[in-house]
Parts: C-alpha cells; structure tokens; sequence
C-alpha cells in the first residue's frame, strides 16, 4: 500500500494542496511532495486534473462464505446464573438464524455450569458448547480469548454476537484481535442481506446524533457486542431439544497472565445497572458527596439501581461501577433519573435509550431537559426528597421501612 506523484505528469498546478485534509502537501521544484501522515484517504488524486498521483492498495483476499454457517452467542454467566442479555442475544439470534437457515448455538464457559445447557436451549439455541473447566471458574480475558479463539477456529461460524456488557466489552475486541476480524460495538439493531450472508450492524454514531450501519463483508466472522435491554429475552420453551457439546480441554495449555486471588463484593446498595428497570443518577448538582444518600433512598423505594455522571465519579462521590455514560455503563431501562445531571453529550450516549426519562435541573437550559420525558426545574437537593416522599405514599412504603 502507499501513494506516489508520477512526476512526468506533475504540473505543479497545486490543485492538490488544498484537497488534502492533513495539509501534508507542498510543492517543491513546481512538483507536488507528499509528506509523512497519509491515511489513503484519495482526495488528492480524485483532485488531480493530470492523474498524477497513483494510489496502491492491497487487494482484499475474498473469503468463501460457505464455509462458515451459524449463528453464536457468547452465553455470559455470573455465579452460575445466566445474564439477562444472553436470554436477549438468544431472542435476536433465532431470528437472525432463522432468516439465513443456519443453526444457532451458545457457547457457555465455566466450571461447575453444565445445568445451565438446558436453559439455553430452551431460550431458542439448537446446540451449546459447554467448556467446564477450574481455569474458567472466573473471567479472565486469556483463558476466555483462548477457548472461544479455538473454538471459533475449527467450527467457523459465521456470526457472533456478546452483550456489551463489563465482560462482552473486554473478551470480544480480545477475540476479533485473534481472529484478524471486524467487531460493531454497542449495537441497537441487528438485520441480515440473506444474500450475501452479511450482519447489518446498526449503532449510534457521533454522540447519538445519527445512526450507523456497518457490514463486515471480507471477514469472518462477523462479531457484534449489542446493548442489554435493546432486545426483548426469548420465551422459554422447556419442550425445546438440542445437543449439549463438551469441549474437550484436557490437552489445553493454558496461557494465562493473571490470576483471581480474592472476589471482594462491593458494599452498600448495588443493583446491576445493565439489567435495572429503574435507575436513579446522581451528578455535580447534588454538590456534596453525602448527598447521594437522597438517591440511594429512592432507588431503594422504587427498586432500582443507582448511577451516576461521570463528574460525580471522578470527584470520587461514587464508585466507578456506577458511572453511566460513553466511558461507563450504556443502559436502557424503562425509567431514568437524572438528578443533578447537566447532560453532557458523553453521559446522553449512554441513557438515552432509555424509555422514560425524569430530569431534575435547577438550570432550565440543561441540555439533559432536550431529551428528558419529564422536566422538573429546581434544586435536586429540595426536590429529592419531596419526590421520595410521594412515592412513598403511593406505593404504601412508611417512612421507617426505607433507611
């Protein structure tokens, strides 16, 4: 690959100079000179009245779809009990499986977590390949990479699908990075071009403001991590049957750079922000950190999770775990609170989608009042409470029960 001036033609007319985006041209002895930092982009040569500037590229080595078929989804377990988003994954990934007429399969990574095979199959998998092993007891991006890469390997399917979730963020760039293939992070709409055999992978792009859909039609196979809560879980059906798979890992030599010495729960309140209906967020305007009480109060009334902006987790008010936002959780629950919360674009990226939102601003102007359900102009720190104690009426709670 690269790009060169074909100085016979060069006129030096310098056309080219302000076609280039990175100002990395310049003409020297009435020829254009390209200097370091070209991304390829064409600009130049499409500018060019004298086709004097020829760009090479490396010709893609076309694959042969056919020898990949189905549709996998990562199964996620924590503790032995399944995410809610692989029952969601499941509920997409039969359609998607459906409409190309390949099979659909989870793969489940553990120890100890055989029981849960029939469950996937009930939520719609024709196959699950179980890996059982005590180096997959707790995820670790190595050992997860190195089975799933295996395995990916010698059954080839053609799609793969995780929840963007803590794990499926970390484990699918790790994966696609192995398999030298393409990956759409955040995902809210998942199509198929029967056709072609390509996944057609929608996402918000520029903070929200539009969406993508992205193809990975030279690789395979296709990968996307998709929002919780974008999808709706399969029904389960215990008359369903498929075949359990045991993946052999008796000859695996593990290559694992880390190692879990202690699980340390958090503390407190804590509710999983991804798979919470509700979810009630504190930001700068509460002004002091002690002031989260007041949200913690009414997520427990109304049972829900309690999030946060990032300005509130880099002061330290909250730990991270919390933080919801581009650089946090992307959540979509069907009511969210913003209390306090300016809405920069960052944090909008990351609740946006959810159903209902409730916002709570003493400046009329927040840009979270664009995009807010409801609006409540006013110190969050007198309006919490009132509000707290008004669903408390409503939903019979006394005073003493919630502390």
């Amino acid at each position: 690959m690269g790009i060169r001036v074909i100085t016979d033609k060069c006129y030096g007319c310098k056309v080219c100079v302000p076609s280039c985006p990175f100002g990395i041209i310049e003409i020297i002895d009435k020829k254009a000179v390209i200097k370091d930092g070209c991304n390829l982009c064409g600009a130049c040569a499409t500018a060019c009245k004298f086709n004097a500037i020829e760009i090479t590229r490396e010709t893609e080595t076309k694959i042969d779809k056919s020898l990949y078929s189905g549709v996998w989804v990562f199964a996620e377990q924590r503790e032995g009990k399944l995410a809610n988003v692989t029952k969601e994954l499941l509920g997409e990934g039969r359609k998607l499986a459906d409409e190309l007429k390949e099979p659909l399969a989870a793969v489940l990574l553990g120890k100890g977590i055989g029981e849960l095979a029939q469950g996937l199959i009930a939520h719609g998998a024709d196959k699950v390949y179980l890996a059982d092993a005590p180096e997959l007891e707790y995820f670790l991006e190595d050992s997860y990479t190195q089975v799933i890469v295996d395995l990916v390997k010698k059954e080839r399917p053609n799609i793969i699908l995780l929840g963007a979730t803590a794990i499926g963020r970390s484990l699918a760039p790790k994966v696609a990075a192995r398999l030298e293939t393409g990956l759409t992070a955040d995902c809210t709409g998942l199509e198929v071009d029967v056709a072609e055999k390509n996944l057609l992978q929608t996402r918000p792009a520029f903070g929200g403001n539009l969406m993508a859909t992205i193809l990975c039609p030279n690789h395979r196979p296709q990968m996307a991590t998709v929002r919780p809560k974008v999808f709706k879980p399969s029904a389960e059906d215990p008359s369903r049957t498929g075949e359990v798979i045991t993946v052999d890992l008796t000859k695996t030599k593990w290559d694992i750079r880390a190692q879990v010495l202690e699980v340390v729960k958090e503390t407190g309140y804590v509710v999983n922000l991804e798979e919470a209906n509700i979810i009630v967020s504190g930001g700068r305007g509460l002004c002091d950190p002690k002031n989260f009480a007041m949200v913690e109060e009414l997520a427990r009334v109304l049972g829900g999770a309690v999030g946060a902006s990032r300005a509130a987790v880099d002061a330290g008010w909250i730990p991270y775990a919390h933080q919801v936002g581009q650089t946090g959780k992307t959540v979509g629950p069907k009511i969210y609170f913003a209390c306090g919360i300016h809405g920069a674009i960052q944090h909008l990226a990351g609740m946006s989608s959810s159903d209902i939102i409730i916002a709570i601003n003493k400046n009329p102007d927040a840009p979270i009042f664009k995009i807010a359900t409801y609006g409540i102009v006013g110190d969050v720190r007198e309006v919490l409470p009132l509000l707290t104690k008004e669903f408390k009426k409503a939903l019979g709670v006394s005073q003493e029960a919630v502390v």
